[in-house]
C-alpha cells in the first residue's frame, strides 16, 4: 500500500482556490502525484506563482477558477476550468477548457474533480469543454499518452499513466493528438532538400535576430507564427502582451543565432526559436532557486552544460504553404542554427509539438532521420 491508497470510507473534500496559502497547496500537489516517478521535473515554485497571478497575460482575455482536492486533510489532486475569450471569438461562446490536472490513481477523487470543474463552466453557459490547457494552447496542453520513460523537455508536460483512464471513466474522449520528435542536432540535411534549398538560395536570406530591435523583431516573430498557424486545430493567435512576456524570458536565456528568420526576397517569411533544455538543471533544484538555484542555472548555461534542446517555435507564412518556397523555407531554418547549437554542446532537439494530422511538417522530419517518441492527447466532452 502506497501513501495515496486510502480506505474505501474516506473523505474527499474539493476546495476552491481562493487565497495566497490555497494557491501555494494548488503549486504543490505535483510533489504529491510524482514523488515515485523518476521522470518528473519538477516545475519552479516562483515562476508558477507568477503563472498563476494576475501578471500572467492570459489573462487579460480569460478568466478561470482552480480547485484542490484533499482526501483525509491530505492534497491528492488539482483542476482548473478557464474560459478565453479569444477562443470564443473563433469558436463559438460556448467553448470552455480544463487544465492543470493532477491526481491519485482514484476514481473518486477526479470525478470529484473534474465535476467541479464542469459545474463552474456550465453556469457560465459553457457547452463544450475541451483539455487539458495549462492555461491555452499556446502554453503547456495536453496529457502523455505515449513516452513515459524519458522525462519532458522544458515547456512540456508530464502525466501520470492513469490520466487517459480517469477521463475516459468521465466520458471524455479523444480530441486531437500531438507528436514530439527528437533529432541528433548533426543530422545530415538530405540530397533531395539540399538540392531544393540550393534553387532558392538567391532569393532566402537567413539571418538571427537583432538584439538592438529586440522588440520589433518580437513582433515579427509574432506576425509570422499568428500568420502561420491560423488554419490549424485549435489556433489562438498570441497577443502582444503575451508575445512580448515570452520574448523577456528567451532575452535573458538565448544568444542570439538560437532565434533565426528567413527572408524571400526581403520580407520576413519563416522563423525558429530554440530553447536550451533547462529541465536538465531544474530536475536537481526540486522547484526553488534559492539559496543557490540561480547560480546552478547561471553556471549549467554559461558553460555549456546542457546537452539537449527543443523547438516550441516555428512557423512559415501562410502563402508558402504546401510550395516548394515554403519546403525549403522550413527546411533553412532548421539546418540553421545546427552549428551553434553544436557549438554549445547540444547533441539532441525535440521538435514539438506537432499536430499528428500535419503531413508535411511530419514528413520533413522523417527526412531528417527525427524520431517520434511522445505523443500528447487533447480530450473533449460536450456538457
Amino acid at each position: 500500500m502506497t501513501k495515496y491508497d486510502k480506505p474505501a470510507k474516506s473523505r474527499v473534500t474539493v476546495r476552491p482556490v481562493i487565497t495566497y496559502r490555497d494557491m501555494g497547496k494548488f503549486i504543490d500537489v505535483p510533489w504529491y502525484i510524482y514523488a515515485n516517478d523518476p521522470m518528473w521535473v519538477p516545475p519552479l515554485r516562483l515562476e508558477r506563482r507568477f503563472h498563476f497571478s494576475r501578471y500572467n497575460p492570459f489573462f487579460k482575455h480569460g478568466e478561470w477558477q482552480a480547485w484542490v482536492a484533499f482526501q483525509d486533510d491530505q492534497p491528492v489532486g488539482r483542476i482548473s476550468a478557464q474560459i478565453d475569450s479569444l477562443h470564443q471569438q473563433r469558436y463559438g461562446e460556448g467553448s470552455g477548457h480544463f487544465g492543470l490536472m493532477e491526481c491519485i490513481d482514484n476514481s473518486e477523487v477526479f470525478a470529484a474533480l473534474i465535476l467541479h470543474a464542469e459545474a463552474w463552466l456550465a453556469s457560465r453557459q459553457i457547452r463544450r469543454i475541451s483539455g487539458p490547457f495549462n492555461l491555452s494552447i499556446n502554453q503547456e496542453c495536453g496529457i502523455l499518452v505515449d513516452g513515459f520513460d524519458t522525462p519532458p523537455v522544458i515547456m512540456m508536460p508530464h502525466s501520470a499513466r492513469w490520466y487517459g483512464r480517469l477521463l475516459a471513466e468521465q466520458e471524455y474522449h479523444p480530441a486531437k493528438d500531438l507528436l514530439a520528435y527528437r533529432v541528433k542536432v548533426d543530422f545530415e540535411i538530405p540530397r533531395v532538400m539540399q538540392m531544393l534549398i540550393n534553387r532558392f538560395s538567391s532569393q532566402i536570406t537567413i539571418r538571427t535576430i537583432q538584439r538592438n530591435k529586440f522588440d520589433e523583431e518580437m513582433e515579427v516573430l509574432r506576425d509570422i507564427f499568428n500568420d502561420a498557424w491560423s488554419e490549424n486545430w485549435g489556433f489562438i493567435p498570441f497577443t502582444q502582451e503575451e508575445f512580448a512576456e515570452l520574448g523577456s524570458s528567451l532575452r535573458l536565456l538565448l544568444p542570439d543565432e538560437f532565434i533565426q528568420i528567413a527572408e524571400f526576397d526581403g520580407r520576413p517569411a519563416a522563423f525558429m526559436v530554440g530553447l536550451p533544455n533547462l529541465n536538465e538543471i531544474l530536475v536537481r533544484l526540486n522547484g526553488s532557486l534559492f539559496p543557490f538555484g540561480w547560480f546552478k542555472l547561471i553556471k549549467s548555461i554559461r558553460n555549456h552544460e546542457i546537452r539537449t534542446g527543443r523547438i516550441p517555435l516555428m512557423g512559415v507564412r501562410k502563402q508558402f504553404h504546401n510550395t516548394p518556397i515554403g519546403l525549403a523555407l522550413a527546411c533553412l531554418v532548421i539546418d540553421a542554427p545546427r552549428q551553434a547549437g553544436l557549438a554549445r554542446g547540444i547533441q539532441e532537439v525535440e521538435m514539438s509539438w506537432i499536430l499528428e494530422d500535419n503531413i508535411a511538417m511530419r514528413s520533413i522530419l522523417d527526412h531528417i532521420g527525427s524520431e517520434q517518441y511522445k505523443r500528447y492527447r487533447i480530450y473533449q466532452k460536450i456538457l
